[in-house]
């Protein structure tokens, strides 16, 4: 799948946050190893530790179609250039990684589509 395609359908889906406290929406699209694709958004909630991100919402929407590997992520915010995961999604996207080439997290800003390898992100990512 061609990454634009991809930030597309992030873009799509931040159009569905439900952000009324931080007011920073987030849309994500996980490209998973069959070749699926699986959007997420974020979604917050007055008691703000229930707060679920787009990419832990778009991975778990992946996990419940039996999917166990994803080869890509790409995130979009329309209050951010090349929106970051945060710390949290990054451990939970290296869980279900697609080794051995690894995970690109897609990004895009004024400058265009930036591609990640989720190392660069999180070196030294936990594993069992």
């Amino acid at each position: 799948m061609d990454y634009q395609e991809l930030i597309n359908l992030a873009i799509k889906a931040s159009e569905n946050s439900y952000s009324p406290y931080s007011k920073f929406a987030v849309g994500a699209c996980v490209l998973a190893e069959s070749g699926n694709t699986y959007s997420g958004c974020n979604f917050e909630n007055s008691s703000f530790g229930l707060t679920i991100c787009a990419e832990r919402n778009a991975v778990g929407s992946a996990i419940v179609a039996g999917e166990r590997k994803i080869k890509a992520v790409a995130i979009y915010s329309p209050n951010s250039e090349y929106c970051f995961p945060c710390g949290a999604c990054r451990q939970v996207l290296n869980e279900f990684k697609d080794a051995p080439e690894g995970l690109d997290v897609v990004l895009t800003g004024s400058d265009g589509i930036k591609v990640y390898k989720l190392e660069q992100l999180l070196p030294e990512g936990f594993n069992l």
